[in-house]
């Protein structure tokens, strides 16, 4: 078991901003949070030794790419220091955090900062659509569908009724549990909004179909947003703590990580899980692996998840593979109240 990678700090852009409205691009953004992390951990730039940036569509939505070049541009005292971008759809961030990890735990740098970058609400929400739809296989999958991303987890909502049954009522009910999370976040993109009990229905006029089975409460948000972390070795962490009078013990860490990848084509991701009790296999593997390296049993050794939830029919799956419930059972934890903010193991209780 290798070494805990430490985090000293950390900042969040609001996600309600519209960045494009208020003059900010993809550079402001990624400013503001570095400068935050920098300063919620107490270090200068010259204290980090490497940068990396996650973002998925900088290309598209900005004309933009090279983030890592902006690194000196928010601070002269990061001149000189390594940097570079990650791309891998939503999981960017986490593929930028993994490898500043890994460079920790290399050897290679003691003190390493990630940030994670977004700018999508500049362009009409069609053309937003389009743009994020460059994570599907392109000219291949959501033929014909004018939201590719919602088509594409309707999908995975249909395979499930195929496999398990699916009610609509359970995927409501996750929608309603991550929008009263987001108004107890200051920074939530939906904290403010308003919504009535139809809402989170079958409901035509207050919450019309997108694509398929998804419904316009069932889909994620585009965003605006950046946020970044700064990560230690615990040679440098123990070091930063003793400055500050404060146990180690005390400084949040990263005991345990998966990563696994599969087919790009979701077809073939299906076809590839048919008989298996999972129906995304790869991704059950992955947070076993992240349970084993941290040295847990199983999920119910978590106080809480945070968990990408693009859209319900996401989360609906996300709870089976964290083997919350038995496969094919995640209305299971929802009916009863499981995963609510003061439930047993809440998911996504900050509601970022």
């Amino acid at each position: 078991m290798t070494a805990p990678v430490y985090i000293l700090g950390g900042a969040q852009t609001d996600f309600a901003l519209n960045a494009s409205r208020h003059g900010m691009g993809l550079f402001e953004l990624m400013r503001e949070a570095v400068r935050g992390a920098l300063l919620d951990s107490g270090l200068e730039a010259s204290d980090i030794e490497s940068g990396h940036v996650g973002n998925f569509v900088g290309e598209l939505f900005a004309g933009q790419g090279l983030l890592g070049g902006m690194f000196e541009a928010i601070d002269p005292g990061f001149h000189g220091m390594p940097s570079g971008r990650h791309e891998a759809a939503c999981a960017s961030g986490s593929i930028a955090l993994l490898s500043a990890m890994a460079e920790i735990e290399a050897g290679r740098y003691d003190c390493v900062l990630v940030t994670g970058v977004e700018l999508e609400r500049n362009v009409p929400g069609a053309t937003a659509a389009q743009h994020l739809g460059a994570a599907t296989w392109v000219h291949a999958e959501a033929q014909g569908a004018t939201y590719a991303w919602p088509y594409m987890f309707s999908l995975i909502g249909e395979e499930y009724e195929r496999r398990y049954g699916l009610r609509y009522e359970h995927l409501a009910r996750i929608a309603e549990i991550n929008v009263g999370n987001a108004r107890r976040n200051p920074l939530a993109q939906t904290r403010e909004w308003r919504y009535t009990p139809e809402s989170f229905l079958q409901d035509d006029v207050a919450n019309p179909v997108i694509e398929g089975m998804i419904r316009r409460q069932d889909c994620g948000q585009v965003t605006d947003g950046a946020a970044a972390l700064v990560l230690a070795s615990p040679a440098f962490a123990q070091r930063w703590a003793a400055q500050r009078d404060r146990p180690l013990e005390q400084v949040p860490c990263i005991t345990g990580w998966g990563h696994r990848s599969a087919h790009l084509r979701l077809k073939a991701k299906l076809d590839g899980s048919a008989g298996a009790p999972y129906v995304f296999p790869h991704v059950r593997r992955a947070i076993e692996d992240a349970f084993r390296r941290a040295g847990i049993a199983d999920v119910f050794a978590l106080d809480g998840i945070e968990t990408h939830d693009c859209f319900t029919t996401t989360e609906y799956m996300a709870i089976d593979h964290f083997g919350i419930t038995p496969p094919g059972q995640s209305w299971q934890a929802i009916e009863g109240g499981l995963i609510d903010a003061d439930g047993r193991l809440p998911i996504n209780p900050s509601g970022g």
